[in-house]
């Protein structure tokens, strides 16, 4: 369980993943700690959040982060490694983010460098389009 109260999360642990980096960016946002969660990436790095642009550096994803990911949990249930050489991993991360007003299920594709910097995180909304619909409804 990742809880020890409603507001602070412990490090979050996630089924097929044992890279310590992917876990720590999961807990540092659920903790609303923004700026740490930003450092983790690389400088060129960037969050590509579902309907809208990429947000591309550690400055901007933590003003991005601040304005729209405030009281979201994120809860990566399981993943995998889908690629690996020198240069780069890219992982697959599914769960689902609970906001005020719902919760849907999500992916998240993680791509480290050598360095285990963050250089994407793209966030994928697996919801069908009736959900989404009933979202904007709501």
């Amino acid at each position: 369980m990742f809880l020890i109260n409603a507001n602070i999360f412990t490090n979050v642990d996630i089924n097929g993943i044992a890279e310590p980096i992917i876990r720590e960016y999961f807990t540092r946002l659920n903790n609303n700690d923004f700026e740490a969660t930003a450092a983790l990436f690389a400088e060129q790095g960037y969050l590509n959040p579902p309907f809208e642009k990429m947000i591309k550096g550690k400055e901007a994803i933590t003003q991005y982060l601040n304005k729209e990911a405030v009281g979201v949990k994120c809860h990566p249930e399981h993943g995998e490694i889908l690629f690996s050489n020198n240069l780069i991993t890219k992982y697959k991360i599914e769960g689902k983010v609970q906001t005020n007003y719902f919760a849907v299920n999500v992916s998240w594709l993680i791509e480290l460098n050598n360095t285990k910097e963050i250089m994407a995180v793209d966030v994928k909304l697996l919801a069908s389009l009736n959900e989404l619909l009933n979202f904007r409804n709501s």
